[in-house]
């Protein structure tokens, strides 16, 4: 039966394939149900309430790739706007958590009107495929830097951004570690690798004192929504400020979440000929819901998981995947000190690992024409340097764009990727 629903032999994969990469996909996106409830408390919400909305929020979203788009991604409450929610918004601009929300909310009715109407789907066709293949491959330096930066391997150095951090500190090596035992797993073609090299790291991290033990019960009841719950303030929904929040939102969710969904389906080999995801308007709706559903429980913007990834490295190809993951997200509701006590140091492997596959579709660029290979060049560069997903395909579609018209090629651009450009350039200035 889930063969058939999920088209799992069909794609290449099988049951046990698709439930393993549907746990690792949790693992390394876990540390959301920690990460998030601490930065969204810093407005003053209740930061046991955000766990559960945050689970929920994930849980319904992943639900809805599943069972309706059929596609192996994973969505949670994102990082970035969750930051932006809290300490641009409420901290930054003065405005209530309550506000925040209502903002959150209004986004997300907003998705569900432009996927209906296919918006976001025609602005994922525009896109040319040198710049999809970029995607990809930038989304692999982005969590690859993620995963060095989580475990202490990059710290932050004012004098020259980044530099190397304690390579003798516990974390960094068990970082190295959990590299060498899941590369050396994957060349012995074992299967769940990584999900291996997960749970070796998180044990050997006991001694170490990395890995934090839970004390007490590990199961408990999810706690209450009630704080956070529909609390909405719609007094300012026709301010200015409202309106640049609103916009702000919208525009990281939704470059987001296309870079995600088309660099992670370009690295599972996904695409179609003329580099379309399948299911593309269910897989938008998915991140709609989750959004407009996460409001409503309390939490910030729910967008695609680049950390997805590890689960099409691990074979996942299905929906079946992405329900493995939302079972997980579940199972976190009543066994959060459980999953909590997996370090960054455990998940940082992985993400390095993955950033390494997602590079491939690199080579499918022709580097030695400029009006290409470029603009992709800027694309995959900008998105671990800007630490964005969207900033990355901002400049490197207007690269695009300028060079094709300075060039005289202005018949190949779309009027989609013309008026794409001017929002960009907007948003850019304003």
């Amino acid at each position: 039966m889930l063969d058939k629903f999920f088209k799992i032999t069909e794609s290449g994969s099988s049951v046990k394939t698709e439930l393993l990469a549907g746990v690792t996909t949790f693992m390394t996106m876990a540390y959301i149900l920690a990460v998030n409830p601490d930065i969204l408390s810093a407005t003053g919400m209740d930061a046991s309430a955000v766990f559960t909305a945050t689970a929920l929020s994930a849980l319904i979203a992943t639900l809805v790739m599943a069972l309706v788009a059929k596609l192996p991604f994973a969505l949670a409450p994102g990082m970035g706007l969750n930051a932006f929610f809290a300490f641009g918004v409420v901290l930054g601009m003065g405005h209530s958590w309550q506000m925040a929300l209502t903002a959150v909310f209004l986004e997300g009715l907003i998705f569900i009107a432009l996927t209906l109407l296919n918006v976001r789907e025609w602005i994922v066709n525009a896109i040319p495929m040198p710049l999809k293949h970029a995607i990809s491959a930038g989304i692999g330096l982005f969590i690859a830097f993620i995963g060095l930066q989580n475990a202490g391997v990059i710290v932050n150095n004012d004098a020259i951004l980044v530099s190397l951090g304690d390579v003798k500190s516990a974390p960094v090596f068990l970082m190295m570690a959990g590299v060498i035992l899941s590369a050396v797993l994957l060349v012995l073609k074992v299967r769940g690798a990584l999900l291996i090299g997960i749970f070796a790291i998180t044990l050997a991290g006991i001694p170490f004192g990395v890995t934090q033990v839970p004390g007490g019960n590990i199961v408990s009841a999810p706690p209450s929504l009630a704080p956070i719950f529909w609390k909405m303030d719609f007094s300012q929904v026709f301010t200015f400020d409202m309106l640049i929040i609103l916009f702000t939102f919208l525009f990281v969710d939704m470059f987001d979440t296309i870079g995600t969904l088309v660099g992670v389906s370009d690295k599972a080999g996904m695409l179609d000929k003329d580099g379309k995801i399948p299911n593309a308007k269910a897989a938008f709706m998915a991140d709609a819901i989750g959004t407009t559903a996460g409001a409503i429980m309390g939490t910030s913007t729910v967008t695609a998981y680049v950390e997805s990834a590890s689960g099409v490295a691990e074979g996942g190809r299905t929906g079946l995947t992405a329900l493995s993951t939302a079972g997980m997200f579940f199972l976190s509701l009543f066994l959060a000190p459980l999953f909590l006590m997996v370090p960054a140091a455990a998940t940082a492997p992985i993400l390095l690992i993955v950033g390494y596959f997602m590079m491939s579709p690199v080579l499918k660029i022709d580097f030695n024409k400029v009006e290409e290979g470029l603009p992709a060049f800027v694309t995959l560069v900008m998105m671990p340097l800007t630490y964005s997903i969207a900033h990355g395909i901002v400049f490197g579609l207007l690269t695009y764009v300028f060079v094709q018209l300075l060039c005289g090629k202005a018949k190949t651009l779309s009027p989609m990727m013309v008026i794409l450009s001017i929002l960009f350039i907007l948003k850019l200035v304003v």
